[in-house]
């Protein structure tokens, strides 16, 4: 009975249940609150109790007599399980409470005061231990000396990493570049940086590289939020004027919205030079918010650029090889523009507003069409546009309807699909734009102007009567969706309307 009464006596301090209270504190509110390094509190918590093992093992033996082998292994486990104690109080410090109070020191930091933490507690169980101190300080510099000078590149690496978060170079989030490696710093540690790419790889920069040789801080500028500017380059003939060209493109991109494109400063389009196979060469620049999605978002922006320049008549310059042209080549264009015309003649027969037109005066129509594609995003026509005298016919993809009320805000009014067509009012009448029409997905369309429409108009002018009832009727079902108006109130509308509605085409085409 003595034996275990003094065994226990040498093992079970004063402190002992204070310490083991405190560990187990900790390491449940590590296990909660950091989840994803549970593997690491595992083995700390493993490490402790080992070391508390140990000091039991040392208590048999100085119940068994073995004093100074029992002493000396009590001292190693003592320092052992006060490591393990730092450790948890560093992470605990440096990975809640700080962040909680809006500090995040980087992890190299953390490393640091952890390790001077370590050799204090050392020095401090040694000299309790009865070794004099000054003896150890001077034996350590002996040995630091020596080990300095063998460990030279990891000395460099250490120091490096503390001189890159002293001066702010870098900081965890920031994108950098070093040669041809691009990616965002995810870790600064006591001997490297880690970069995470676009592609899912982790690059480990030594600490003492990053010191020595130039590197780029992407989308870095001082009191400016985060955004990187980005190049996009396409060519357009020379024999298309460039400001036609710049005023196409940046009409079109400062009017709509794609995901990660900055709004200040605005996307711009520059020509930039003049290539020997007769191309003008332009860059569309623009300020790129999220630095990870660049090729999605460039990607985005030359189909923006795309269909900008389709819908004004201009084609992409690409490099061609001369081909042999032959009859069958001649007769096989001819079959396929036949196709497309009968496809647009179908397509008009679906629009209710062209009902009274007979199928010589639709093919007619059929051939002016104009192709007009848009990106998902692109305003198709904006609410109180005065100069868009042109009719649009969805072929693919789906529209939105809004209106914008003097108060402010957005009313969604409907969506528009396939066979779908809008802006006959401004087509007939001349009149501004009664709503705004945006591209929820890509969007392909015919569209029909004025010019294109006149001679047919004029030629038949009974076929404006008919319109002019269609158009009263969409009117009224766009003010019943403004004014909230019932059925009787809009049936009685349509009737007043048409009209007027008659009146002003015939003023608009010069009809008599």
């Amino acid at each position: 009975m003595n034996f275990w009464s003094n065994t226990l006596h040498y093992f079970w301090r004063e402190e002992s249940l204070a310490v083991l209270t405190m560990v187990v504190s900790i390491a449940v509110l590590l296990f909660h609150l950091r989840r994803e390094e549970r593997k690491s509190l595992i083995n700390t918590l493993a490490f402790f109790a080992a070391c508390m093992f140990g000091q039991f093992v040392s208590s048999l033996l100085h119940t068994l007599e073995f004093a100074r082998a029992a002493e000396v292994l009590h001292e190693v486990f003592v320092i052992g399980a006060g490591i393990a104690v730092i450790r948890l109080w560093g992470e605990l410090v440096f990975r809640i409470v700080l962040p909680l109070v809006k500090l995040s020191p980087p992890r190299i930091t953390e490393d640091i005061i952890v390790i001077i933490a370590y050799i204090a507690w050392g020095m401090v169980r040694l000299r309790y231990a009865g070794l004099d101190l000054g003896s150890i300080v001077a034996t350590s510099a002996m040995i630091t000396a020596v080990v300095a000078f063998a460990m030279q590149d990891t000395l460099g690496n250490i120091l490096g990493g503390l001189a890159l978060q002293l001066d702010n170079s870098i900081e965890i989030g920031d994108w950098i570049k070093v040669d041809d490696i691009s990616g965002q710093v995810v870790d600064i540690r006591w001997r490297s940086t880690l970069v995470e790419t676009r592609n899912w790889e982790t690059v480990v920069f030594p600490n003492s590289q990053l010191m020595k040789n130039k590197f780029v801080v992407l989308g870095r500028r001082t009191d400016q939020p985060v955004q990187w500017r980005r190049w996009v380059w396409f060519s357009v003939s020379m024999e298309v004027l460039p400001a036609r060209v710049i005023n196409a493109v940046e009409e079109s991109i400062l009017q709509t919205e794609v995901a990660n494109v900055a709004k200040s400063p605005p996307p711009n389009c520059v020509l930039m030079d003049f290539d020997s196979r007769g191309f003008a060469r332009y860059a569309l620049r623009y300020w790129l918010t999220d630095l990870m999605v660049d090729d999605p978002t460039d990607a985005a922006m030359r189909w923006q650029i795309a269909t900008a320049l389709q819908r004004v008549g201009i084609k992409l310059a690409l490099e061609e090889h001369s081909l042999r042209i032959t009859k069958e080549n001649e007769k096989y264009e001819e079959g396929v523009h036949h196709r497309e015309v009968l496809l647009r003649v179908k397509t008009l027969r679906k629009v209710e507003l062209f009902s009274q037109m007979t199928d010589e005066e639709l093919k007619v129509l059929a051939e002016r069409l104009k192709y007009s594609p848009f990106a998902m995003g692109n305003i198709i026509t904006r609410q109180g546009d005065r100069k868009s005298h042109w009719l649009h016919i969805i072929i693919s993809g789906e529209a939105e309807v809004y209106l914008e009320p003097p108060g402010g805000g957005k009313r969604v009014i409907r969506s528009l699909g396939k066979g779908s067509f809008f802006g006959e009012m401004g087509l007939m009448t001349g009149a501004p734009r009664s709503a705004t029409v945006v591209a929820k997905t890509d969007v392909e369309c015919y569209r029909l102007d004025k010019e294109m429409f006149e001679e047919i108009l004029h030629a038949r002018p009974v076929i404006a009567e008919e319109m002019s009832r269609i158009l009263a009727s969409r009117r009224a079902e766009l003010d019943s969706a403004l004014l909230d108006m019932d059925a009787a109130s809009a049936q009685m509308a349509i009737s007043q309307q048409s009209g007027e509605i008659l009146a002003t085409i015939k003023r608009f085409f010069g009809l008599g």
